[in-house]
């Protein structure tokens, strides 16, 4: 075989072994989609546009006017929040020292120390008790230890009342006391008892242990007393000893004329 019939190339492959490349953006239906689409452009340019109605042109301007308010009132809101969270930061700072008055209270089992409890009597006055520590027994019942109770009275008024031991009764509002009971009010009144019962909604206070009193009418032993704050009431009752300021003093006109008609008989 010669070197020309070697080197003689193969026959080129045929259409049906090699597929033609064709073009993947050439649409053959070019021309139907431009005349569809000529189509639809010259039924838009034919339709006829309707002007609003009356209702339509009133929605509009409600929510024109709405939009109006709308928009700066939020702008103003958020401006105003920007402008006031520095305030609200002092604030939150400021809590730390009601967040260090909490930590004094320690609660463990119902026990509390530093406790205050407050209240209205049934004439809106404001009563207040606090204790150096409390346990809690049940929804109801507070045990005391060192109860002060500061109560309101009738004419700017108030008296004060503390003892070694107390039970508060919260729902029932009464206060009972016991040991080294010492009230004291502002009008000089000082009264001192083993025990005694308060009665915190009608602001009334009884005992029926003995007491010692003294005040601007004297002094006064008794076995026991009743006082109601409100109505101006103080009772003592069962034997005892009174001795009234006036009675170390010169006699009324009463008491003179009374002796003055004693000599005269005699």
């Amino acid at each position: 075989m010669s070197t020309s019939e070697t080197s003689k190339s193969a026959p080129p492959p045929s259409d049906q072994e090699q597929p033609r490349i064709r073009r993947e953006d050439f649409d053959p239906d070019r021309a139907e989609s431009l005349a569809r689409l000529d189509a639809m452009r010259r039924a838009a340019f034919q339709r006829i546009r309707q002007a609003p109605d009356a209702g339509q042109l009133a929605r509009r301007r409600s929510l024109l006017g709405f939009a109006k308010w709308a928009l700066p009132g939020l702008a103003l809101v958020l401006l105003s929040s920007i402008a006031a969270w520095p305030e609200i930061s002092h604030l939150l700072n400021q809590n730390r020292a009601a967040l260090k008055e909490m930590a004094q209270l320690r609660v463990e089992s119902g026990n509390m120390e530093q406790a205050t409890y407050r209240g209205l009597d049934a004439h809106d006055h404001l009563y207040m008790i606090t204790a150096r520590t409390t346990h809690q027994q049940g929804p109801d019942r507070v045990d005391l230890v060192d109860p002060v109770a500061d109560i309101q009275l009738s004419g700017n008024s108030w008296a004060h009342i503390r003892s070694d031991r107390g039970v508060y009764m919260q729902h029932e509002q009464t206060l009972t006391l016991d040991d080294h009971v010492v009230l004291y009010r502002d009008d000089g009144l000082l009264m001192n008892g083993p025990s005694a019962d308060l009665d915190l909604k009608a602001d009334v206070i009884a005992s029926r242990d003995w007491v010692h009193a003294e005040g601007p009418f004297g002094r006064q032993d008794a076995q026991g007393y009743f006082l109601d704050q409100h109505a101006g009431i103080m009772q003592f009752t069962g034997p005892g000893l009174t001795v009234r300021n006036d009675d170390n003093g010169p006699p009324s006109a009463a008491a003179r004329l009374h002796l003055q008609g004693l000599k005269t008989e005699k």
